[in-house]
């Protein structure tokens, strides 16, 4: 829309190479505004553009986790947004709503909320029936949703109710609960933030950390294996701690960075699948070795763990 408006364009373009190139002009005044109005606050920002590849490849999409997390421990405020520019069809998460759940999964968020032009969900569409009522509270995984949820009707977005209880379905898979709430409305983010009932209100089927273990435990291909010693197996399961390389004894497979493993015990028993921080070679280069040493082993420090305890599931 700002690349329309810079261009005097009226109608939103329906080429692919006139809609990167739109995007491309406009994303000059996007991030300019985001960095001026946060800057009047103290707070500085952060443009950060993603693909549907860069979630899809997982060392590419630790690499963008690592990103976020080190502009938010800065206090940077990330504006992220889907890279039009470069984007075909095939890597298109499709609306922005989608890319905030992805983002959502990504960065293990407390909460993700949607702004839109209604005040919530309604049990009817409020724009043809004056007696529809605010859905205030339900599980994503309610039926009526399907029903209730309809399109976009702005002709500048590209996502409505539909995509909006998508995200919230997706955002769920992690455990993140969803606020769908008005944009146009006064102080919405704090009193969201204060706890004040805004919107509506998604909740997940499950708790965040189970849906993410279940995750890690049921649907990732286990790419290598990683012989423990007895110390770091009882650090494991009984003092739940992350994973450190002075623990490993032995390393199998060719993964990469970011791909699941099996830790098994000296006995081959596994007790445990993650998500490793460093590829088979390097692994193999620090194993044994305490994390202060990782620098002058690699080159390099990524992670003192090599999985994380957030990344792990005992089995």
């Amino acid at each position: 829309a700002e690349g329309m408006s810079r261009m005097g364009w009226t109608r939103r373009p329906k080429s692919l190479h006139q809609l990167q190139a739109a995007a491309a002009i406009g994303q000059m005044g996007l991030i300019r505004a985001y960095e001026d109005c946060f800057q009047k606050r103290g707070l500085h920002t952060a443009q950060v553009l993603l693909t549907r590849d860069d979630l899809a490849d997982r060392e590419r999409y630790l690499n963008a986790r690592s990103t976020l997390r080190a502009l938010l421990a800065l206090g940077v405020v990330p504006v992220v947004n889907e890279n039009d520019t470069v984007a075909t069809d095939e890597l298109r998460f499709g609306d922005n709503d989608t890319l905030a759940a992805l983002v959502a999964n990504l960065i293990e968020a407390e909460l993700l909320v949607l702004l839109t032009d209604q005040d919530g969900l309604f049990d009817r569409d409020p724009r043809f029936h004056a007696d529809a009522a605010l859905i205030s509270e339900t599980r994503v995984d309610n039926p009526q949703l399907d029903a209730v949820a309809g399109g976009s009707v702005t002709g500048l977005g590209t996502g409505g109710m539909v995509t909006k209880v998508r995200a919230a379905r997706l955002a769920a898979r992690s455990g993140t609960p969803t606020i769908i709430a008005p944009g146009g409305g006064d102080q919405v983010l704090t009193r969201i933030q204060a706890g004040e009932p805004v919107g509506t209100l998604l909740t997940p089927v499950q708790e965040a950390q189970a849906a993410r273990k279940q995750w890690l435990a049921g649907q990732l291909q286990v790419r290598g294996r990683l012989t423990l010693d007895a110390g770091a197996v009882k650090a494991l399961q009984t003092q739940g701690k992350s994973l450190l390389a002075v623990g490993v004894n032995a390393v199998q497979g060719a993964f990469a960075r970011g791909e699941v493993v099996a830790c098994v015990d000296e006995h081959g028993r596994e007790v445990a699948r993650g998500l490793v921080n460093y590829d088979a070679l390097e692994t193999s280069r620090i194993k044994g070795q305490p994390s202060s040493r990782f620098e002058e082993i690699l080159g390099y420090l990524d992670d003192a763990e090599l999985i994380h305890r957030d990344n792990l599931v005992l089995l």
